[in-house]
């Protein structure tokens, strides 16, 4: 095999040799200001009956002092600014190569994820209709997630409960919005870190997650009168909305999305055509609206209903033909109104 050093790059052998004698310049840069300014300083600091100097000498020492600070709160800055940016290519060029390695090494049992690099490739190779982070890619990851979320949870269900238990949030089919806004959001903010380490992946994930959460419970008290979850019983929660734990389940979330699941779902969609893919996105997004509406509806119908409030009019009176209570019970299992 090659030695190390005669594969690298000019550019990163030629960056490793400026940066080699950076250590002792600063070392040395440390040592000359001891030298030269150590003594004056601790001499100026004396009282005057102890033979002080001049204060004009002293005037002089801390205008040259403040120069020297700058200088070297200067340089600090700028070396500060080159150690993100060679830590960030060390990064990025390692996630990169791990990436490569996973989708290479290829199981039996379960196919593994394609590296981000190899989607961006194909993407536009293709000049595909949803390549990058446009509005088709955010909107087909929306759907997907609205769809696949409920199905997961619905099987833990099963694992954990021994029973199946619909976990839907729209009347119309196994869709949950807040799963697809949760896979759209992450893709959206964790996008611009898929070929970087997981820290970067996981603190996305972390924030964006608990964030989401928050807002979807806060929005669906205020504006419905109802809540689909309560932490209250978990430890470091926030107004039972949020808790610690289940932030930490968002942020290994946000590793597995962008680097494993997002992936795979990015290969399924450059399989759809451009024409027929923008037709079908748009349909699907059309329902989800049409059915996001229609639930608002039902559901604030079925918290009146629960109030003891009696329809208002034949368009009430429909709803409650359409949604009783029971149809809504057997959709929204876990839904409970008023306020805690």
């Amino acid at each position: 095999m090659q030695r190390m050093e005669e594969i690298k790059s000019p550019l990163s052998a030629s960056l490793e040799e400026t940066v080699q004698g950076l250590p002792q310049a600063v070392e040395a840069v440390g040592a000359a200001l001891a030298e030269r300014y150590y003594v004056p300083l601790a001499e100026q600091s004396l009282p005057p009956e102890d033979g002080r100097p001049p204060e004009s000498e002293g005037a002089e020492l801390e205008q040259a002092v403040e120069a020297e600070l700058e200088s070297l709160r200067q340089a600090s800055r700028t070396l500060a600014q080159a150690y993100q940016a060679a830590d960030n290519a060390a990064d990025e060029l390692g996630a990169r190569l791990r990436d490569m390695r996973t989708a290479r090494d290829r199981k039996w049992y379960v196919p593994n994820p394609p590296a981000n690099a190899a989607i961006d490739l194909e993407e536009a190779k293709q000049d595909h209709f949803a390549q990058g982070l446009g509005l088709y890619k955010v909107l087909l990851i929306c759907i997907a997630g609205s769809f696949a979320g409920v199905v997961v949870e619905m099987l833990w269900c099963l694992v954990t409960n021994g029973y199946i238990e619909s976990r839907a949030g729209l009347v119309y089919g196994p869709f949950n919005l807040l799963y697809g806004a949760g896979a759209a959001l992450l893709t959206v903010c964790l996008y611009k870190y898929r070929n970087r380490g997981y820290q970067l992946s996981f603190a996305g994930g972390f924030l964006v997650g608990s964030v989401l959460e928050y807002v979807c419970s806060w929005g669906q008290e205020v504006l419905l009168g109802s809540r689909s979850w309560d932490y209250s019983h978990m430890p470091l929660n926030i107004n039972g909305r949020i808790c610690f734990v289940y932030s930490l389940f968002w942020g290994a979330l946000g590793i597995l999305w962008i680097k494993d699941l997002y992936p795979r779902m990015a290969k399924y969609i450059l399989k759809i055509p451009n024409r027929a893919g923008k037709i079908l996105t748009w349909a699907l997004t059309a329902f989800l609206i049409v059915n996001a509406i229609v639930s608002c509806v039902a559901v604030g119908r079925w918290s009146s209903r629960v109030e003891g409030q009696p329809p208002a009019g034949p368009f009430w009176s429909f709803v409650d033909q359409r949604f009783p209570d029971e149809r809504m019970e057997r959709i929204f299992a876990n839904m409970e109104f008023g306020k805690k």
